[in-house]
């Protein structure tokens, strides 16, 4: 690659670095489905294609004295059949040097597993697509045209810190609600390694119509469906904790940032149920209160926080070995106050030239307890559920809830292990 070229972690990068285990390995898959089987040899072609396009993911994890850091290799990324479990560990000393992606494929489907420190789902996302137009082309070079799949955004753009870019010290103070330690899913978990993996398939139009009727977004139906769940499942006694629900926000939405790395914040909606709530009061409570949670204003200061935390001086004269017991102390505290997670990556695109050639897409994400990525292609809406626990009453519960809405549903589930 010429001369050597490294990268600062941005804030986020640096947390995923020190909470990495083998439950949670804070790796996250995105997937494709096409219509056919996949070709092992011209899937490798195109991976090649595609990580010539964004040197920026073609960097190993090095730790530094004070911080990790990343830097450019010439490792060449390669193609196996799915032998592992979704999002596995891409962070240890087996990857020591060596990119922090896989691509992976079964049958018609590819996998592209990424180490979350290195990207978010918008990065991946882009870059899985143009894994996918490059095989596309090679295996049909006379039916499928010559596309542009990047933005055009520059390198530098693409390898920006957006976190870095957009603070300021010289903003307005915005008040931040205190979260309560949330309820957690009863029950023993999984083995330390393993974790139970939904796929839910739902037509997004049936999905959209019953939101609808209730006055509510997509996002606050599924939201409030599961809580509800979560509520129906918690012991009496455990009642008087709030069930709260952790959603990641694209901050590329609120600035003109084109980074392919990690650019998001999360935001909380926290309930305390009363006997008398029923569906619509929560969905509706929800919908309230995300709306308040992803104002210009308290995107900015969660933004900030991050981003202040890393310039106190007493936090950067600290060597490694000391910062990373306390970012992972923090991390577990602020988990501790979150019952779920749900990501909605909004709706996926890719050029029309290509969409007769896909059948799906969907993602997933480690997890220590319970997770939810929500996406669309067409008229597939796909929950790609990820969860800790050895009980699986809730997601029963969740799933024969929509269900008995008349929503037609199609559910893959992978095995464990007790």
């Amino acid at each position: 690659m010429g001369q050597d070229t490294w990268y600062r972690m941005d804030n986020v990068a640096k947390v995923f670095l020190a909470s990495a285990n083998e439950r949670d390995t804070r790796s996250f898959r995105i997937t494709c489905t096409l219509k056919e089987d996949i070709d092992e040899n011209i899937l490798g072609e195109a991976v090649k294609l595609a990580a010539a396009e964004r040197p920026q993911y073609q960097v190993t994890i090095l730790r530094g004295v004070f911080w990790h850091y990343m830097e450019q290799i010439d490792d060449i990324p390669t193609v196996s059949i799915e032998n592992e479990r979704p999002c596995p560990m891409l962070i240890d000393s087996k990857t020591f040097g060596k990119l922090h992606y896989h691509v992976t494929y079964f049958n018609k489907r590819i996998n592209l597993d990424f180490f979350h420190a290195i990207a978010d789902g918008n990065g991946a996302i882009e870059f899985l697509n143009l894994i996918v137009y490059h095989y596309l082309k090679l295996k049909y070079p006379d039916k499928v045209p010559n596309l542009t799949m990047t933005s055009g955004a520059s390198e530098a753009d693409l390898s920006e810190d957006s976190f870095r870019h957009y603070y300021s010290k010289d903003r307005k103070k915005t008040k931040k609600k205190k979260l309560k330690r949330a309820y957690h899913l009863k029950g023993a978990k999984l083995p330390y390694n393993q974790i139970q993996f939904m796929e839910v398939h739902m037509n997004v139009k049936d999905v959209l119509a019953i939101a609808k009727e209730n006055n509510v977004s997509l996002t606050s139906y599924i939201a409030a469906r599961l809580m509800m769940c979560i509520y129906q499942d918690m012991p009496v006694i455990k009642r008087i904790q709030p069930v709260t629900i952790s959603m990641p926000v694209n901050l590329r939405n609120y600035y003109p940032s084109n980074t392919s790395r990690n650019f998001f914040n999360s935001v909380s909606v926290s309930h305390m149920f009363k006997s008398s709530d029923t569906f619509e009061s929560v969905a509706a409570q929800f919908q309230a209160d995300l709306k308040n949670e992803l104002t210009p204003e308290a995107v900015e200061a969660r933004m900030y926080d991050y981003e202040k935390l890393e310039r106190l001086f007493f936090i950067k004269i600290f060597p490694l070995f000391i910062k990373n017991p306390v970012v992972n102390m923090v991390t577990r505290s602020n988990a501790s106050k979150v019952t779920a997670v749900i990501s909605n990556l909004g709706i996926l695109k890719i050029p029309t030239e290509l969409e007769e050639y896909i059948a799906s897409y969907n993602a997933y994400c480690s997890t220590s307890s319970l997770f939810v990525v929500c996406s669309t292609f067409k008229d597939d809406f796909v929950l790609g559920i990820s969860s800790a626990y050895k009980n699986t009453q809730v997601l029963r519960n969740f799933i024969k809830g929509l269900a008995d809405e008349g929503i037609d549903i199609t559910l893959y589930s992978t095995e464990v292990s007790d």
